[in-house]
């Protein structure tokens, strides 16, 4: 008779039983051990572990956004939906002469999804209080509420302040929906990092600094934390994805020259 024990350990019970004895007692019972083998990340996190099922009100966000950047760029993809939102993305991207012109356009594409007093109250009178702690904390909190359509699940995190101190005005997005299916580093900072930035620090009185990771496509936002000169953030250096489609060109030349550098995308 053959028993296996579903245990962590994995061991297996072999006990040859020729009359009804209590198999503890019988000496050919044996226990054999197996190592355990380790599952390696990519089998045990999944892409459905950190999906983010929309709602409604999501439906409703996205459509918004969406109609808010054809306004900017005078046009619209005949695609439904998030892969439609991608594309016009991508035409800001593309319409912009420079990256400024780029991030220009993205916080004026924020700016109009609020009504202008409101963006004022908000720096005039919640910004200041609590030396700006209140208004990191609140923004994260709607961050949370209003943009996993967007970005995939978000979680509210504790970061570090510049003066030492620990605030719950982090966002850590686990696995960004939008640097994902743009594939794309320089759609990730200039239509999305630097401008949220920029919009955040100017009309809510409020510094932030974010941080993707594109090797995961995590991304933390730090709410309250002053966002370092272009010249020393490390992430504008990275190289782009694999599967970038700006980037790819130059790859595929630099692998004909054998030059194994990664190439940066020439969108950032």
């Amino acid at each position: 008779m053959e028993v296996i024990a579903t245990h962590p350990l994995n061991f297996h019970v072999h006990s040859h039983l020729q009359h009804r004895i209590n198999p503890l007692f019988n000496p050919n019972f044996r226990i054999r051990l197996s190592p355990i083998r380790s599952k390696s990340i990519n089998d045990s996190v999944s892409v459905s572990s950190v999906a983010y099922k929309p709602g409604l009100l999501d439906d409703v966000f996205l459509q918004l956004f969406r109609n808010k950047m054809v306004q900017e760029v005078g046009w619209d993809s005949e695609k439904p939906g998030y892969d439609g939102l991608i594309e016009v993305a991508r035409r800001i991207m593309r319409n912009g002469q420079n990256n400024v012109q780029v991030k220009q356009s993205v916080v004026r594409i924020l700016r109009s999804l609020f009504p202008p007093f409101l963006l004022e109250l908000f720096q005039l009178l919640i910004a200041p209080i609590a030396g700006g702690k209140l208004a990191a904390m609140m923004i994260a909190r709607v961050t949370t509420l209003t943009c996993q359509w967007l970005m995939g699940r978000c979680t509210i995190n504790s970061i570090e302040l510049p003066d030492g101190s620990s605030c719950s005005s982090g966002v850590l997005v686990e696995r960004c929906k939008y640097l994902e299916e743009s594939r794309c580093a320089g759609i990730c900072i200039n239509t999305c990092k630097l401008p949220t930035q920029t919009f955040i620090k100017e009309y809510m009185g409020t510094p932030l600094l974010m941080e993707p990771n594109l090797s995961d496509y995590s991304c933390q936002f730090k709410f309250g934390v002053p966002a370092p000169p272009p010249e020393n953030d490390e992430v504008l250096k990275a190289p782009c994805l694999d599967i970038c489609p700006e980037a790819s060109g130059q790859k595929r030349r630099k692998n004909e020259n054998a030059n194994p550098t990664p190439t940066q995308c020439p969108k950032t």
